[in-house]
């Protein structure tokens, strides 16, 4: 075997459920090691320390239902189980930053435009407007404090039907 072989799996964890809580960590463990023997055909397995780290993070009774890892035969003749970490999810990230820096590009257009005539001046005036309007926004915290007037009547219906209650119990 000169090459590695490498490959991608999921493995279910559920039916860890089944042992008892105080075992169930464990048997994670071994469910991933007999899942490598049965897929790569190989006898001796070894997990890599972060893949024991994700199983017992939550602790003994609570391993995860599923763990994706990759598996690579070596060629000393035993499997490696390591965590997969996808090429999907970086892609994914990469996408999801290239959205953001179009709109700061945007921004520095309309800042370019007020350089070179006196009128930059007035708009960083405009730019304070819309701070202001966060404050009105502000100010409807303060309604909900005057609202409570109402709750305090809600709970004083509570506390009279509370004080009922006692009274039909003591005629009892």
């Amino acid at each position: 075997m000169s090459q590695d072989v490498e490959r991608v799996y999921t493995v279910n964890l559920g039916k860890v459920l089944l042992s008892p809580d105080n075992q169930r960590a464990k048997r994670a463990v071994n469910m991933i090691k007999e899942f490598a023997r049965h897929h790569m055909k190989i006898e001796q397995v070894k997990l890599e320390e972060d893949v024991s780290h994700l199983l017992w993070s939550r602790g003994i009774r609570h391993p995860p239902r599923k763990i994706r890892v990759r598996m690579t035969k070596t060629d000393e003749g035993y499997v490696l189980v390591s965590i997969y970490e996808g090429e999907e999810e970086s892609t994914e990230k990469e996408e999801k930053k290239a959205e953001p820096e179009p709109k700061p590009a945007a921004k520095p257009e309309p800042a370019a435009k007020p350089e070179p005539k006196p009128a930059a001046k007035p708009e960083p005036a405009a730019k304070p407007e819309p701070a202001a309007k966060p404050e009105p926004a502000a100010k409807p915290e303060p309604k909900p404090t005057s609202k409570p007037d109402d709750a305090p009547e809600f709970f004083r219906k509570k506390d009279e039907e509370t004080k009922k209650k006692p009274k039909s119990k003591s005629k009892d």
